[in-house]
């Protein structure tokens, strides 16, 4: 079929445009002959398209202003030729015809607007003029004329305008607000229209529906009041005046279960989260109750307060059983979102469960969070990527309307709505009002439903109060006191919808009823439910026991058979005839498989990809995701080889690591978007709900790191003190001081360094390939799962003094400190020079040139948990030393030494003496000024040989 043709049938089917309406589109199509932006844009499209349209003759002329010829007419006519009339009424009947397609686009759009969502009513309805009949010309008299409707799902192909407008306002001016018309893709937009406008946004639910609902507020605010005179003045972040929200948690669990889901993992911050772990996830009440007590086990280093803890549990649904997952959270809000779709996208994975059919991950925001964290949006941004999209989100708002103190719209935000941020990604947005808890489960159904049809992101905004203040001895009056003035007034939504019910003739005391059978049960200590399976376990379910209570200094066999060697060094630098790679990858792909002949000595990148291809060799998922690490940002990596020749832009890559053999375990890597706090995040929950796979995020450079420090602070370092949650995340930050500046240059060392303590993580800063190789096979083969922070090289990438023999991979392990590799006389040697990672190069280089033999160098490959027993190891063979130097890279309030001085002075003997040479203390991390940078690299190198200055210990 023709272009031609298409465009001619896409008119055809619109009534619309034929009929009474000529007229009136012949003017429009008047105007836009002369200027085409004098026309609305949906007209503009219209006639672009119709320039396409051959002329009656069958040529490619393009049309011609019309009025000019009729205006010529007419002249004619004054002077006695032929008279046109235009039918003047058929032209007033077109405008309106047309002006009813643009009032109900306009309910679509801004029906939201007027929709009755505020429990409070503190505002007036705005003037919206085009939600007004009169702003498209009719009047009382036009009430009764019947119009086509048939673009519309209320039932009707023709309705009069009093009909319509009562669908309309009924439909999106009620109970919930809906935000859909900017999504771009058609069968999304017609799909809210269509379950929207066919029920009129009113659900249909029978008694026993409704008084389950009433049953889950009376538990939502049963539990807040118990709380609230049981403990009085105790800190729970209290959800009264937005109890809807377990209705719809409610609903959205028993739904998901009865569609197919399996699992839920739930990410929210404070408000509410107590009410969620006894109500919707089936934690025994008097549980919390020793919390609040202080009765509960306290077994953890450090442990938290009780609205920052995690809880699963496998409930019952109608469709099956369904395992719930709240992820552990601190108080930094928002912060846990990322966290919570790498635990998904973990789950999906080992459930070989590409488009979240089994796993749904819900997300549960504060209004004042959801516009103001900027992680939000780098969550968002995640949503629909190929190494992080989860199969789409619901995003639930617990809309309360003030964040901490602050409600007043001109200071709260900068947009309309706290969801216009999900705008950026296109999901739809369900505003409700949550003193309709019948609207409020209708939205939550419509927003699963919506997930589970098009895998995107979703959100339902219940608009709802905070009866109490930020906490509960907070005093909000102060700041808010109309506010509270409204909410003092307010009788609760329980009651509201008991005494609703009890219109409908559902009983009258059905409400009483239920508040004591659920206080009752609060006092035994009981849910008024049972819904927990107690004695069920997935079969995808995690066994964390055999990587629980080992040591750091557990042994792990990291060799690798020469054999083995020889037979995936090949795999990996063998590529298909058919992908033609750039000439430089090329060079890489022939000296690596020289490399794995044992013809040249192994360089980092080799040690890396053996480390990978041996590890997926044994069973072992590897993931590896950062920006550019594909390629590396220093190009050393090349785990990505782009076919040069390739015709198209999504085709034409090719990973060797994918295909080291037939039964290996998956290689991912992923370029990341350009962002840190959101992909650590990510890869955190990743790790926190695999403990089998190796899990890396690599920094662009190590400082960018610092984007994403409250993961690092809150999560990395602390989880397991805080929360018992052991996690074998790796991180690879580029460090080194070769006279990049500021920003690309330091990792931020001392950072890991001051975090680490109570054995939380391991912190290396390896300086050869074999290094390298056996750390990343340590992290995994291993039953030990603590985060791993590597300092990773930029020069040394490319340093032949770097490489290593096939020997240090075929044998031996990971060597926490590395010993003087020159021969010296031991009793010649009187200083020993401490250092690690790139400065030993420096260091070496320097003592050749001066032809020393009393001094020894020895680095430092593990700077946290400190190795003392091979650090002492290595003192203890240089009986006469007397002079210990600490030799940096890094300013001297940065890097290793404020923390490894008191580790070297630990093991120290007597008389002997420490000493520092390295930059001095500095505000910024490096040098800018090349020359500066020079400088000071020669002086902290001469200063290791040199005499003593500064401060010095002594033993």
């Amino acid at each position: 079929m023709t272009q031609a043709s298409n465009v001619y049938q896409a008119f055809a089917g619109n009534s619309y445009l034929f009929g009474g309406n000529a007229p009136y589109v012949e003017e429009m199509y008047e105007n836009y002959l002369a200027n085409p932006g004098s026309v609305p844009d949906t007209w503009r499209e219209y006639f672009d398209a119709l320039q396409h349209v051959p002329a009656v003759d069958g040529s490619q002329a393009k049309d011609v202003p019309h009025m000019p010829v009729i205006n010529a007419f007419a002249e004619r006519a004054k002077m006695g030729g032929t008279r046109v009339v235009m039918a003047s009424a058929d032209a007033e009947m077109g405008k309106k015809r047309t002006a009813v397609q643009q009032l109900i686009a306009a309910y679509r759009n801004l029906g939201v607007r007027w929709a009755d969502l505020d429990p409070l009513k503190r505002t007036e309805r705005e003037n919206i003029p085009e939600l007004d009949p009169a702003f498209y010309g009719f009047s009382d008299a036009d009430q009764e004329a019947i119009f086509d409707t048939s673009n519309t799902f209320f039932g009707k192909d023709s309705m009069s305008l009093r009909e319509l407008l009562n669908a309309l306002r009924e439909t999106y001016c009620g109970s919930i607000g809906a935000e859909f018309n900017y999504i771009t893709n058609q069968d999304h937009k017609r799909w809210w229209q269509q379950k929207l406008e066919s029920i009129r946004s009113k659900p249909t639910f029978n008694t026993e529906k409704k008084k389950h609902i009433l049953e889950r507020l009376t538990a939502a605010e049963g539990l807040e009041r118990f709380l609230h005179t049981k403990y009085v003045g105790q800190k729970r972040f209290s959800l009264e005046g937005g109890e809807s929200f377990i209705a719809s948690m409610d609903e959205l669990i028993n739904e998901a279960g009865i569609k197919g889901i399996q699992e839920i993992v739930i990410g929210m911050a404070h408000r509410g989260r107590l009410n969620v772990l006894v109500n919707s996830m089936g934690k025994m009440p008097k549980d919390l109750f020793a919390e609040f007590d202080h009765t509960a086990p306290e077994d953890l280093p450090s442990g938290d307060v009780k609205y920052h803890q995690g809880f699963s549990s496998d409930v019952t649904t109608p469709g099956g059983p369904v395992h719930l997952s709240l992820a552990f959270n601190p108080s930094h809000l928002e912060i846990v979102n990322p966290v919570v779709e790498g635990s998904v996208r973990s789950r999906m994975d080992r459930r070989n469960d590409p488009h979240g059919k089994q796993v749904l991950p819900v997300l549960v925001h504060g209004d004042a969070a959801f516009a103001g964290q900027g992680v939000v949006m780098e969550t968002l941004a995640l949503a629909e990527t190929r190494g992080y999209s989860t199969g789409g989100t619901v995003h639930i708002v617990i809309n309360n309307q003030i964040g901490f103190t602050t409600s007043d719209p001109r200071d709260s935000r900068s947009t309309l709505y706290c969801t216009d941020i999900v705008k950026m990604i296109e999901s739809p947005v369900l505003h409700v009002n949550g003193d309709d808890p019948e609207a409020v489960v209708l939205a939550t159904q419509l927003a699963l439903d919506f997930r589970l049809e098009f895998a995107k992101d979703v959100v339902v905004d219940i608009i709802c109060f905070r009866k109490l203040g930020h906490n509960e001895q907070d005093t909000p009056s102060l700041t808010q006191p109309l506010m509270y003035k409204k909410i003092g007034q307010h009788p609760g939504t329980r009651k509201l919808y008991a005494d609703k019910l009890a219109t409908q003739g559902l009983g009258a005391t059905l409400g009483d009823e239920m508040v004591k059978a659920y206080r009752a049960a609060l006092d035994e200590g009981r849910n008024t439910e049972d819904f927990v399976l107690t004695n069920f376990k997935s079969k995808f379910a995690v066994d964390w026991a055999p990587y629980l209570g080992n040591k750091w200094t557990d042994a792990g066999d990291t060799s690798i058979p020469m054999a083995e060697w020889k037979r995936i060094s090949q795999k990996i630098t063998t590529i298909p005839t058919t992908v033609t790679p750039h000439q430089l990858v090329k060079k890489v792909l022939d000296d690596r498989a020289a490399m794995g002949r044992g013809e040249i000595p192994v360089d980092w990148g080799m040690g890396e990809h053996m480390a990978f291809a041996s590890i997926v060799a044994s069973g072992f998922p590897v993931r590896l995701s950062g920006e550019d690490c594909g390629r590396g940002t220093f190009t050393h990596r090349h785990a990505v080889v782009h076919d040069q020749n390739r015709e198209k832009w999504d085709t034409g890559t090719y990973v060797p690591l994918q295909n080291v053999s037939e039964s290996q375990a998956p290689f991912t890597v992923i370029d990341s978007i350009l962002s840190e706090e959101a992909v650590l995040g990510f890869e955190y929950g990743y790790a926190s709900n695999d403990p089998s796979t190796l899990v890396i995020w690599e920094a662009q450079f190590g400082d960018f790191a610092n984007g994403a420090q409250v993961v690092i602070d809150q999560f990395i370092a602390s989880g397991e003190v805080k929360w018992g949650r052991v996690n074998g995340l790796t991180l690879m930050l580029p460090h080194g001081y070769e006279g990049q500046g500021p920003e690309h240059s330091s990792a931020r060392i001392e950072r890991f360094m001051q975090l680490a303590a109570d054995a939380n993580m391991q912190i290396v800063q390896p300086t050869t390939a074999s290094q390298i190789f056996h750390i990343l096979r340590r992290q995994i083969v291993r039953n030990l799962r603590k985060p791993l922070i590597i300092f990773t090289p930029k020069s040394l990438l490319r340093n032949k003094d770097a490489t290593s023999p096939i020997s240090e991979f075929t044998k031996g392990s990971f060597q926490t400190i590395i010993p003087e590799n020159k021969a010296l006389k031991a009793d010649k040697v009187k200083r020993l020079v401490v250092c690690t990672g790139k400065v030993y190069y420096d260091l070496s280089k320097k003592r050749e040139e001066l032809g020393q033999d009393d001094t020894a160098i020895i680095r430092v490959e593990q700077l946290y948990p400190f190795p003392h027993k091979a650090f002492s190891t290595e003192l203890k063979k240089y009986p006469n030393v007397t002079e210990i130097v600490w030799t940096q890279d890094e300013p001297q309030n940065q890097g290793a030494w404020f923390y490894v001085q008191h580790y070297i002075h630990e093991n120290m003997l007597d008389g002997q003496k420490l000493a520092y040479s390295g930059r001095a203390a500095s505000a910024s991390p490096a040098a800018g000024y090349s020359h500066l940078h020079q400088d000071q690299q020669k002086a902290l190198v001469e200063g290791a040989f040199g005499k003593f200055k500064g401060f010095t210990f002594s033993k």
